[in-house]
């Protein structure tokens, strides 16, 4: 097979994720095929919750059965906020399962020392920062997080009010870049506001691009291996 011919399964748990990563998809590795699976439900749960539900876990488990069962070369979940269930249920198939924004992190740590993450749903927050501590634990490399959250932009977003979402994202940014030399978009969502960004400031990593770039790279790799 050659790379022209991967088919990837897209997970997604909200719709603001679904035309960032299409875009990234279209600039960065247009000769894919996307195949799309959704339950916008998990997002709300979310909210509602503040943390991942045994249900929840099981529901992303069934998207994941979908997309492997229709075909595909491999699986990424664009939604950061569920990326901890990756870690249990990637080893049950064949296809690599990437979650969105663990290549992020990693080049995060791997050139940032005081690093800002902003994220709009609020568990993504915690989440985003665990998973630094840990790359950041397993590299030995020494780390200052700030994390900030603005569920009011998500709920912007979700009302179609781009601008409001954009600005308070903007704010956010000005505010860490004081401090922070790398800052985090922790949600694919969130990427459209640095399109609107018209300051110079800290190195700003969203997770689109290096997402895509990511799952490409591991299909290939598993087929040399293979």
């Amino acid at each position: 097979m050659s790379r022209k011919d991967y088919k990837i399964g897209l997970i997604h748990a909200t719709m603001n994720s679904v035309q960032p990563i299409l875009e990234a998809f279209q600039v960065h590795a247009p000769q894919v095929t996307l195949v799309n699976f959704m339950d916008e439900s998990l997002i709300f749960e979310l909210n509602e919750t503040g943390i991942v539900t045994k249900s929840m876990a099981r529901r992303l488990l069934n998207l994941a059965e979908k997309a492997a069962m229709s075909g595909v070369d491999g699986i990424l979940l664009t939604c950061s906020s569920f990326t901890p269930v990756v870690a249990d249920i990637s080893h049950l198939f064949d296809v690599p399962l990437l979650s969105a924004d663990l290549s992020m992190l990693e080049k995060a740590v791997e050139i940032g020392h005081r690093i800002g993450v902003i994220a709009t749903v609020e568990a993504a927050g915690p989440t985003t920062t665990t998973l630094l501590k840990e790359i950041s634990s397993k590299k030995q490399k020494d780390i200052m997080i700030k994390t900030v959250m603005i569920p009011e932009a998500f709920y912007a977003l979700q009302n179609g009010d781009r601008t409001k979402h954009d600005e308070l994202i903007h704010q956010k940014v000005r505010e860490l870049s004081i401090d922070c030399d790398t800052i985090l978009f922790a949600q694919f969502s969130m990427a459209r506001a640095l399109e609107t960004l018209d300051i110079k400031t800290s190195t700003i990593l969203t997770s689109p691009e290096i997402s895509v770039k990511s799952i490409v790279a591991e299909i290939t790799k598993r087929e040399i291996v293979i």
